[in-house]
């Protein structure tokens, strides 16, 4: 809603923005509660919310429009003596509803899994139409803003999981002045040189910072031979780390590139049909020769010293493929070197395995080895990248491992065995990205919690599990879109933020613009929020970032310097943030890290303690004029020309800046 000066308004922007109940009885709500909580809004009791859902019968009362006016949004569902109150009445006439034309993204079709007969309704004459069904083009959902509040009205129920049938009411209620009070900027996202070649990429850098990514995970294969655009590159690991943006290598072993495929035919993967290993668009490489994976590791590392990286992903691997066994002529690893070594282990060559050893136990006894040799070429590679902090001590590590435990299959599939794998973050840095498999992208957005219960009994480094979500077109019988969209990514998000300590996405450019706006929102996590007065105290586990209309802060009683365009940035934990003046003094406006404290001593230095397992991304409102990191003064170099962005090392560390 509109942010007004005066402190009597404020109470209630927040409030309106931050706060929920569903009318009457609240364990009615249905999916509403996961609804608004995707969408950066937190349940509350009736008296301090300002967001109110009625549902279907609810009866009327003289002083709702005069709640609206005042400051109140309203989602009326379906039918009721409220909702008729305020013009929205069913005739008589009704519509078989399947299909859904919504123009907050009408290239995509709405299809819904079954009809509905919905009566066709008649609208106040200022309300603005959202959907419509698409044959008779009566409307579904509608909106109006009413004084200083909104109504928004939608003719069913959302459905069970709340995105069946209007996958874009958040978009709705955001055009109708309903803003999130609630942010984070912690997402990954993955990015292909190939599909934004000619973009411009300040532009790009400040769209991904602002939908809440934090870091992109670069397609490094495409620059591994110098056969690309370096400048390219090098321009857009600048654009990044000017907007707050962490850039990583993305590299995809067994797959090299295509000139280290087409230089190396000898060291090339075989399959079971003893054909080279060209599958989709890897073309996988035999990383049980000692040449090549010297031959692979000398030109990574020659990648990683030629340009700025943060980090690198170690993606994928393992073997092919989802159909296992079954499809020899899809099934690794059939190289020389992989059946000799299993032969001297079992005493007979693996290829028999659709010969004379095809019989379950033969079978059973080569996946479990393949599993072993997978895990040992992980450690293997995580070994070799930790030898790059040699020359780049700050570079982060993360290693993508598809879902074998809610996918059980994927294990005997491909070799991916997490139990076997997660052991390893007891001696080594890294990140445990969790690819999620597509064979389960049709389960909806409860499986994150599920995947997390998983996974957290077979490792004590549980703030190292992340998860990395496909959003793309499914195979599968999905409903409403073929991709996740709308309510339906932003269940994703949420329900993965809430269990995950990190999100990745698949991939940014598959993102439609429409859910860009509310990306952030979906991604915090807040546990509670009360307003007191003048106060309000947020508890958050990973720290948020919450709307803030004043220009200055307490926080916990403190001036607070973290501080910008309407936003306030808070820790973990539990706050109390009160209006204050406006400091004239160093703002922090953004951090790509885990801000753990933050203050202005007596002499209005800014003082802020972080930790981060890459290098740190600072941006300032303006130039310091001396900064020091752990006591030890750091020159300063702007990386942007308004404001100043600043790169500071990996860890935890104490800064001041003057």
């Amino acid at each position: 809603m509109r942010l007004r000066n005066s402190w009597l308004c404020f109470c209630a922007v927040l409030a309106q923005a931050g706060t929920f109940t569903v009318i009457g009885n609240p364990a009615a709500g249905g999916a509403w509660p996961l609804i608004l909580s995707s969408g950066g809004h937190l349940p509350g009791p009736a008296p301090a919310a300002d967001i109110f859902v009625a549902l279907p019968g609810t009866p009327a009362a003289a002083d709702w429009r005069a709640r609206v006016e005042g400051g109140a949004v309203l989602v009326l569902e379906g039918s009721s003596p409220l909702a008729a109150s305020l013009g929205f009445r069913p005739k008589t006439e009704t519509v078989q509803a399947v299909h859904v034309d919504d123009e907050n993204n009408p290239a995509i079709p709405i299809i819904w899994e079954r009809k509905l007969e919905i009566p066709v309704y008649e609208l106040p004459r200022q309300a603005h139409v959202f959907a419509r069904e698409h044959w008779s083009k009566a409307p579904l959902t509608a909106g109006m803003k009413i004084g200083a509040g909104a109504v928004l009205w939608l003719a069913a129920s959302p459905g069970k999981n709340g995105y069946e049938r209007f996958p874009y009411l958040l978009q709705s209620l955001y055009s109708l002045g309903v803003q999130p009070a609630f942010r984070d900027s912690r997402l990954w996202a993955f990015f292909d040189y190939s599909y934004r070649t000619r973009a411009d990429l300040d532009y790009l850098a400040q769209r991904w910072r602002d939908a809440g990514i934090s870091a992109l995970h670069v397609a490094a294969w495409h620059f591994y031979d110098g056969d690309r655009d370096d400048h390219y590159l090098q321009r857009l690991i600048a654009a990044c780390h000017r907007h707050g943006v962490l850039v990583y290598a993305w590299v995809e072993l067994p797959h090299v590139s295509e000139t280290f495929w087409n230089a190396h035919p000898e060291w090339r993967e075989k399959t079971a049909a003893l054909q080279d290993a060209q599958l989709d668009w890897r073309k996988l490489m035999n990383l049980q020769n000692r040449e090549c994976t010297a031959a692979i590791r000398k030109g990574l590392e020659q990648m990683i010293r030629g340009f700025d990286w943060d980090g690198v992903n170690l993606a994928e691997l393992y073997f092919e493929s989802l159909e296992g066994a079954s499809n020899p002529a899809r099934f690794t690893p059939m190289n020389d070197d992989a059946r000799q070594q299993f032969q001297s282990a079992a005493g007979w060559d693996p290829i028999e395995i659709w010969g004379k050893h095809n019989d379950a136990a033969s079978l059973r006894k080569f996946l479990d080895w393949r599993a072993g040799l997978a895990r040992n070429m992980q450690q293997e590679w995580l070994v070799a990248v930790e030898g790059f902090r040699s020359f780049r001590p700050d570079l982060d590590i993360v290693l993508t491992h598809v879902d074998d435990r809610f996918d059980t299959g994927m294990t005997d599939s491909i070799g991916a065995d997490a139990a076997r794998v997660l052991p390893l973050l007891d001696s080594h840095s890294f990140s445990f990205l969790i690819e999620d498999p597509a064979t389960v992208w049709n389960l909806g957005p409860q499986r994150y919690p599920e995947i997390a219960k998983r996974y957290q009994p077979l490792t004590g480094h549980t703030e190292k599990l992340a998860i990395d979500i496909n959003i793309v077109d499914r195979y599968q019988d999905v409903y409403p879109t073929k991709q996740q969209t709308g309510l339906e990514l932003y269940e994703l998000v949420h329900l993965a933020s809430s269990a995950f300590h990190r999100v990745a996405l698949y991939f940014e450019n598959s993102i439609l613009k429409p859910d860009l706006q509310l990306l952030p929102a979906s991604s915090a996590v807040v546990t509670s929020v009360v307003q007191e007065k003048r106060k309000v105290t947020v508890d958050s586990p990973y720290g948020v970032e919450m709307r803030w209309p004043g220009e200055g802060a307490l926080v916990d009683g403190q001036p607070w310097p973290a501080i910008s365009n309407g936003m306030i940035r808070l820790p973990a934990g539990v706050h109390v943030v009160e209006p204050a003046p406006r400091r004239d003094a160093v703002r922090l406006v953004d951090l790509n890290a885990a801000l753990r404290r933050a203050a202005y001593d007596q002499s209005k230095r800014l003082q802020f303690e972080y930790t981060s397992e890459s290098r740190a991304i600072a941006r300032f409102d303006r130039p310091p004029q001396r900064l020091e990191v752990g006591g030890v003064p750091v020159a300063v170099q702007c990386r942007d020309t308004v404001g100043c962005a600043v790169l500071l090392p990996r860890g935890a560390h104490k800064v001041l800046v003057q």
